[in-house]
């Protein structure tokens, strides 16, 4: 018994047309071919800016640069000072070194090496004044708290660089903590931007 095979007839179809129909297969997720196309995936998503944080005497600050421009080498460091206990406040970034009659110790971040302060250090939250017993003069605070303070930075090249962290927290029922003076915490400058350096 003779088997019949069947044979394909070839059918014309429009340049036009061909092509609207690839067009509409790829439109709709099916590939010419019949396969499926591969995943795009999703974009890439900017990294994170660069982020340190450390614990000392009753206060966690967490330092971050945002805003890097490297062709200008300018950018802003924040930092935040949360106290953790409840209650207790930080000292003015304009209080003295040494604080009021001995008092206190400022709010302070400093920059060294391959970094520089680009303008003065600022903070989000309004000062106030308390009394304490024993002082003479007001001294300067920020609201219970945690506290947001900003500097912005400038970079003279590639290279090593040091953020200097000062604070004092202290409670008007609890009493002060041991005051930090020039904590390190180290960076590295690139030409992609400041990084903190993992210790």
């Amino acid at each position: 018994m003779r088997r019949r095979v069947r044979t394909a007839v070839p059918v014309a179809v429009p340049v036009g047309v061909g092509l609207s129909v690839a067009a509409a297969l790829l439109l709709t997720g099916i590939a010419t071919d019949g396969s499926a196309p591969a995943a795009a995936g999703p974009p890439p998503a900017a990294g994170p800016p660069p982020t340190a944080r450390f614990s000392e005497n009753g206060v966690t600050v967490t330092l971050s640069v945002s805003g890097w421009q490297a062709a200008k080498g300018t950018g802003t460091l924040t930092a935040v000072f949360a106290p953790e206990t409840a209650g207790f406040h930080l000292y003015s970034t304009a209080l003295p070194p040494a604080g009021v009659e001995g008092v206190g110790r400022p709010t302070a971040v400093t920059v060294t090496g391959t970094l520089a302060a680009d303008g003065p250090l600022t903070a989000a939250q309004a000062e106030r004044t308390v009394r304490l017993p024993g002082v003479g003069a007001p001294v300067p605070v920020y609201p219970d708290g945690p506290v947001t303070t900003t500097l912005p930075l400038r970079a003279s090249g590639s290279g090593s660089a040091t953020v200097l962290i000062g604070y004092a927290s202290c409670s008007t029922r609890d009493g002060c903590t041991i005051p930090v003076s020039d904590h390190p915490v180290r960076m590295r400058v690139t030409s992609e931007g400041p990084a903190f350096v993992t210790p």
